[in-house]
């Protein structure tokens, strides 16, 4: 495997102390390839950032119009949140409307993300639920489509191992993610995601393509393109709930609206549709950096490729060209996109 090229640059005493190198994609919906750095056809796991694919069938079915969910819940089938009260408390609603509660949900626990619900909970002396796991949007997406497919079956019997790959939903899931990217899902390599659902591993040109249909529709069923249109607009009119406070998908999706779609996944990887432009993006980190790099990567390639206002690029190249700030709140260095990435993109 060749090494990829340097993507992000941190910089300290007016030197390169440390690099992060990567690969991007940038496709649209006819597969044509925009922008390639790297192998993009190397499979990687996409992880949580195919989620907005996951939750085609949510709406596709008619569960999203038969148990009434809003755009906020809608947002957080598309989520990784981070667990704040809002969040939870979403989670919650879009179970009871299918008239289940949290027992349904098989996505594990975890404490909050977010360092303010937290201590939050600890000061109440609360354990958290599963409520709080940045996947339960996701989740409780899940259990209101199989709450549909139950019918008149017991709905918490039909549930049960809604995670494992033979399940009826996950059935669902699996063929949504595989006809949105065009990848063979039988033949690639499956893992077990961290929520425990199948985990595949997916090409960064296929990544991209998805998210191009994501954008545009084309190349969906028209049930999977009406759904993508519809999470697109829930997602622009509740961007919190995608991430939650401070958070990089919250913050560019309330900037900048309908024309950016863009969610993080795990282990450096970051996918994005730009609906205007007709364009969907993937990247990966080849140190799995997400809480930094992939980020610059992100912000770079929408600050190059889309119109902006000058207030708006500003704001974009303060996640591209980053200061690093140390605890007393001086500026030591700078994390930036280095330059092969904005020549590419």
């Amino acid at each position: 495997m060749t090494a990829h090229p340097l993507l992000v640059e941190a910089l300290r005493g007016g030197i390169v102390e440390s690099f992060h190198r990567g690969a991007v994609a940038v496709v649209d919906a006819d597969g044509a390839v925009h922008t390639a750095i790297g192998e993009i056809d190397r499979p990687v796991f996409p992880r949580s950032a195919v989620k907005v694919l996951q939750a085609l069938p949510l709406v596709e079915s008619g569960a999203a119009e038969r148990f009434e969910l809003t755009d906020e819940e809608l947002a957080l089938a598309c989520a990784s949140h981070g667990g704040e009260p809002r969040h939870a408390a979403t989670a919650a609603s879009m179970l009871a409307k299918a008239g289940v509660d949290v027992d349904a949900l098989e996505c594990g626990t975890h404490w909050p993300y977010n360092d303010a619900a937290i201590k939050a909970l600890a000061a109440a002396g609360r354990q958290p639920s599963a409520l709080n796991n940045n996947c339960s949007g996701k989740h409780a997406g899940f259990v209101c489509l199989g709450c549909l497919m139950a019918g008149d079956q017991d709905r918490r019997a039909f549930l049960r191992g809604y995670v494992e790959p033979d399940h009826p939903v996950m059935r669902e899931i699996t063929a949504a993610l595989q006809a949105s990217t065009g990848c063979d899902l039988a033949k690639a390599a499956v893992g077990t995601d961290g929520c425990s659902i199948p985990a595949y591993a997916i090409p960064l040109r296929q990544l991209a393509l998805g998210f191009a249909r994501v954008a545009t529709g084309v190349g969906l069923s028209p049930g999977h393109a009406a759904a993508a249109a519809r999470l697109r607009r829930a997602v622009a009119q509740a961007p919190y709930m995608v991430a939650g406070t401070g958070r990089f998908d919250s913050r560019v999706m309330e900037r900048l609206g309908e024309r950016v779609f863009c969610k993080v996944g795990a282990e450096g990887v970051y996918c994005a549709a730009l609906p205007t432009l007709g364009l969907g993006v993937a990247v990966k980190m080849d140190d799995g950096n997400t809480a930094r790099a992939c980020e610059v990567v992100m912000a770079a390639v929408v600050e190059r490729l889309l119109p902006l206002a000058d207030d708006e690029v500003r704001f974009m190249r303060g996640f591209s060209d980053a200061p690093i700030v140390n605890w007393n709140g001086i500026e030591v260095g700078r994390l930036r996109a280095g330059a092969a990435l904005r020549a590419a993109a």
